[in-house]
């Protein structure tokens, strides 16, 4: 078994915060692929969408997408979700239907939405950590 740890430069580097954005575990021919929750922050920890629940949703996702496209993955690998929403937003239910219909159109995967009281950063309005992703080994000829 292999495990490799990434903190990629289009992901903030969450090394000095003490976790790794991705973790990568190759055995029995397999890759896992398990990624930190994610928000909307760019590596240069800006937020987007300040304010506006919808576009950290789709940023949000994105990062998602740019941390599986780290371990040879795609968002339509990914099977299920966990969709953290900070309670003053936890109504706002349609601007975080149309983020995840804009990120996953009709094919989206299972998710529970969980209201938290707060997250890492105040600007932070949701956080979106998906199931570990597990594709085969690419060959290696």
């Amino acid at each position: 078994m292999t495990v490799t740890r990434l903190n990629p430069p289009d992901l903030f580097d969450s090394g000095p915060t003490g976790f790794s954005q991705i973790v990568l575990r190759e055995a029995g021919g397999r890759r896992t692929i398990h990624l930190a929750g994610q928000v909307a922050w760019g590596p240069d920890r800006k937020i987007a969408g300040s304010g506006d629940l919808e576009s950290q949703v789709v940023e949000s996702l994105r990062n998602i997408e740019r941390g599986l496209a780290r371990g040879g993955a795609a968002l339509d690998d990914v099977s299920a979700m966990r969709i953290y929403i900070v309670e003053s937003h936890i109504g706002q239910h349609e601007a975080i239907t149309r983020g995840l219909k804009a990120v996953f159109g009709d094919s989206p995967p299972a998710a529970t939405w969980i209201g938290v009281p707060c997250l890492a950063s105040g600007d932070f309005l949701v956080e979106i950590e998906p199931n570990p992703v597990e594709i085969p080994l690419p060959d290696r000829a």
